[in-house]
């Protein structure tokens, strides 16, 4: 697929997902989803971990409202769930289900469903002008592309309530403070820490997909469930030659060359 909305970039095993419409902030399109959509599918291919970030002076204003009108339901009435249901829920599922660590590089606003694209990152990096928006109750909406699910898991019901029924800028410092992100830093610093991470998760092992996979699971698993499906995953990665090559380079006393297999 030819991008028109999104760069892409490989290097040393990181990809870098940069969302490229600064005319608009970012502002998020059923077209701009499409092709980060067959970008990370890209990424989950040929890299070992990734990056998503936004070009210019933000990450993401939120979705494009000039984008086109809404589909239709069967009363002639608009529908704007049906964009979630085609392609925004689908695209946060693969963001849930990549087989690869997945690092958010925040600069400036990350507004709207913008705010839930960065809150998905397995590690999440701002630069200290960024912050975080639910901004869907200022032109009545409700908040979407999971951020409904992840936010009361993240930082609480009591801060999750705070953020989407005010409608409030949160800070990168406040959002650092709060728990809701890894790393606040200097701007200038933003994308060299993101790619350090997103370096460092690339040399691990294929085990670190299985671990985010747990991690998502845990969310909803009982227990019983949970300790089931570390068992599974046990079971992969001692399978791995990851694994082999770890076991060898403890007992020789050197660090693991792991390949991500």
């Amino acid at each position: 697929m030819a991008y028109a909305k999104v760069k892409y970039d490989l290097d040393d095993g990181v990809a870098i997902i940069t969302m490229n419409d600064p005319a608009t902030l970012n502002a998020i399109s059923v077209e701009m989803t499409e092709e980060m959509t067959d970008a990370f599918s890209r990424a989950a291919r040929e890299a070992r971990s990734v990056v998503l970030t936004g070009e210019g002076r933000s990450f993401s204003s939120g979705a494009n409202l000039a984008s086109g009108a809404p589909p239709l339901d069967a009363e002639g009435r608009p529908d704007l769930g049906a964009r979630l249901e085609t392609t925004f829920n689908p695209f946060v599922n693969m963001l849930r289900d990549l087989p690869i660590p997945y690092v958010s590089a925040v600069n400036g606003a990350a507004a709207g469903i913008g705010c839930s694209f960065a809150l998905l990152g397995d590690l999440i990096v701002a630069g200290e002008s960024a912050y975080f928006l639910q901004a869907f109750r200022r032109i009545g909406l409700v908040p979407d592309g999971s951020a409904t699910y992840h936010l009361p898991r993240m930082i609480g019901r009591a801060r999750a309530m705070e953020m989407m029924l005010l409608g409030e800028r949160i800070a990168a410092r406040t959002a650092h403070e709060w728990g809701l992100i890894n790393r606040c830093v200097a701007d200038a610093e933003l994308m060299s820490t993101a790619k350090a991470l997103a370096s460092e998760l690339a040399k691990g092992p294929v085990a670190l997909g299985m671990i985010r996979r747990l991690a998502w699971a845990s969310l909803d698993n009982t227990w019983e469930a949970q300790l089931n499906a570390e068992r599974q995953a046990q079971r992969e990665a001692g399978l791995s030659e990851d694994f082999r090559e770890g076991v060898a380079a403890f007992f020789q006393k050197r660090p693991a060359n792991f390949k991500g297999a």
